[in-house]
């Protein structure tokens, strides 16, 4: 088998090789062709492959011409679209709005290989190139954007991308089973003479072009009560007992408006209780149905056993490759889902709050797999997922409630109903280990550490800490400060310094010398001066001069977001202070990472009241600093 036969088709060559006149469907996506199970386009791409379609990428297409668009002719049932990984402004643009000098998912790191809301460029293109080709939108940055939204390199409230896109469907969550359900019902009309031209047939010169947006039986339903999916329509009939939010005119003027159209809509985020909701945008409305349901672990082993060649496109080889591959090349997904529910975080909306695992059976297969491979070097670099040590995680109540609506599973204290699978991962990285080829075993996907404080987690983290931690491990106390924590949804302080003495206790245990790699999240909603004053006394305090800093980003559809730009918590109508201007989050992180910025902190006193006297002096001459 030749070297590109391992993947999907990327020209008409590749076509032509395997017998086929055309595609079935043709996935677009803003990330280089990574066939790999952690790039959404390879996993959509290979599941609809199972599933006996003839399906070829389009990866990184020149949006300004119409030949990449082009290379694979018309599909026969539709387009799926995706701007990639991630929501194509945050590829693009860092969190003070500069853009990206390096992109990682595109080839040797090139930035500017993707148009500015990917999504809604590559269907305007789709759209006037292919007219009447049904166009799925998909991908975190459609995920997320589904409904009216603020957007931060705007500042202000955007369409949902359904509207904007001019698409016919938007799949939002991982979409494996969406996906398959929208290819079943075209593949089942797709031979039916009354449609032909809504299918993506040759019209007749001058005659009208249908499409699936268009409101008409047939063409119109064809895309209802597809879970995971939201689609536009001109009425609501069919959507009784649907909740109607805030218009997006209403959530576009009023502040309030918006609030409550995302106190409405995170309460229906269930695959279980969760209801369709209704959003009208002018004299449309976009329509989103409950989120698909959770995949069974033998869905999910079925899933990523799937013929990935796990490896970059061989064109991108003499490009120098691609980065972000790297860092996933030996390691694996474990699970999906999170149910921490931080408030900065999208997870919830796009895979949810129900851990779905693989079986210990289907990861030590994948395990082999890799330490097949001929550049295997001994080392599983993860096994993780969203929170590593959620891995094998239960509820109760998941299966036939859902996630709780009136509380969470982990704040402000874990759920005596959420069994955590300890036992189960400690089994596993003992039989990983046992695997022929396998020196090492390292969990680097980042740990929730105050599920690691209880007696409970003794076992696990001494494992963890003898065994499973390559000299450092990555956790994220985001912050030092509890008010701001609290707007966060994280736990008190004092529960990270308690997690961080059971590491060293645990490390010294184990006879090593190992560090924690501590992220913290400069200007989040909630962190006034005197907030981000007594983080920088902490780190002080501790000689801790950390590099893994970072603004707060708004991403839409989180509480954090609505926050920032209401200057209100959601969910709880309580005010909230918002560092806005470049001036006041630039303030928060210079005193923060003073050094970074080329000056020196100095702290005077004691600790009082949870915080130290501060001076900031240069470091280089020139420039007067006020004590703060």
């Amino acid at each position: 088998m030749s070297d590109r036969k391992r993947f999907l088709p990327i020209s008409k060559q590749d076509m032509a090789e395997r017998g086929w006149s055309e595609c079935d469907i043709i996935l677009i996506t803003g990330d280089a062709y990574v066939d790999h199970p952690s790039y959404g386009a390879a996993m959509i791409g290979r599941v609809l492959e199972d599933a006996s379609y003839k399906v070829g990428i389009i990866a990184q297409p020149d949006w300004r011409k119409n030949d990449d668009f082009l290379a694979l002719g018309r599909p026969r049932l539709f387009f799926g679209i995706s701007a990639g990984n991630l929501d194509s402004m945050v590829s693009n643009y860092t969190a003070s709005k500069k853009p990206r000098r390096v992109d990682s998912f595109a080839p040797a790191g090139h930035s500017g290989l993707r148009p500015n809301r990917a999504s809604i460029v590559y269907s305007s293109k789709i759209k006037g190139l292919f007219p009447g080709v049904p166009v799925v939108l998909g991908g975190p940055e459609a995920s997320l954007r589904r409904l009216a939204h603020f957007d931060y390199w705007e500042e202000s409230v955007r369409r949902s991308m359904l509207v904007d896109a001019k698409a016919d469907i938007l799949v939002y969550g991982m979409g494996e089973t969406q996906i398959l359900e929208i290819a079943r019902r075209l593949a089942a009309v797709s031979s039916l003479l009354s449609f032909p031209q809504a299918l993506g047939g040759n019209p007749e010169p001058g005659s009208p072009i249908k499409t699936f947006g268009d409101d008409k039986k047939g063409i119109g339903q064809l895309f209802d009560n597809i879970r995971g999916t939201a689609v536009i329509r001109r009425n609501t009939e069919g959507c009784e007992g649907a909740v109607q939010i805030p218009s997006y005119e209403e959530v576009a003027a009023d502040k309030e408006k918006f609030n409550e159209a995302f106190r409405l809509m995170y309460g229906e985020a269930d695959p279980i209780r969760g209801k369709p909701v209704v959003q009208k945008h002018g004299n449309r409305y976009v329509i989103q149905q409950p989120p698909a349901f959770p995949l069974t672990a033998p869905e999910l082993d079925h899933y990523y056993d799937l013929p990935f060649a796990r490896a970059w496109h061989p064109v991108y080889a003499k490009l120098g490759g691609v980065p972000g591959f790297e860092t996933v090349r030996f390691s694996i997904t474990s699970h999906r889902g999170c149910s921490a529910e931080c408030n900065f975080c999208s997870l919830y909306a796009h895979q949810g709050r129900m851990i779905q695992s693989r079986s210990k059976e289907s990861i030590l297969k994948e395990v082999r797999t890799l330490a097949a491979l001929k550049d295997f070097k001994g080392t599983i670099t993860d096994i993780g997922g969203p929170t590593a040590n959620l891995y094998g995680a239960t509820c109760e109540m998941w299966e036939n409630s859902g996630a709780c609506k009136t509380k969470q599973c982990m704040m402000p204290k874990k759920c005596p109903s959420l069994k955590l699978g300890y036992e189960k991962s400690m089994e596993l990285w003992k039989e990983v280990m046992a695997i022929p080829k396998v020196k090492h075993l390292f969990i680097q996907s980042g740990l929730r550490y105050d599920l690691l404080v209880e007696k409970e987690s003794d076992a696990y983290l001494e494992a963890l800490c003898r065994s499973h931690v390559s000299g450092q491990l990555k956790v994220a106390p985001e912050h030092a400060s509890d008010a701001t924590l609290k707007q966060m949804n994280k736990p008190p302080f004092k529960v990270y310094e308690r997690f961080a003495e059971r590491f060293k206790t645990m490390t010294r245990k184990a006879g090593k010398e190992q560090y924690l790699v501590n992220y913290f999240v400069s200007a989040h909603p909630g962190s006034t001066d005197a907030d981000a004053r007594e983080l920088a006394a902490y780190l002080e305090a501790h000689g801790m001069h950390p590099e893994q800093v970072q603004d707060f980003m708004p991403l839409p559809m989180t509480v954090s977001t609505c926050m920032y730009y209401t200057g209100k918590n959601p969910l709880t109508g309580e005010a909230v202070p918002v560092a806005k201007t470049y001036k006041e989050r630039e303030a928060q992180r210079l005193m923060i990472q003073p050094k970074r910025f080329g000056q020196r902190i100095t702290y005077n006193g004691q600790r009082k009241g949870g915080a130290l006297t501060v001076n900031r002096r240069p470091l280089r001459s020139g420039g007067d600093y006020d004590t703060v």
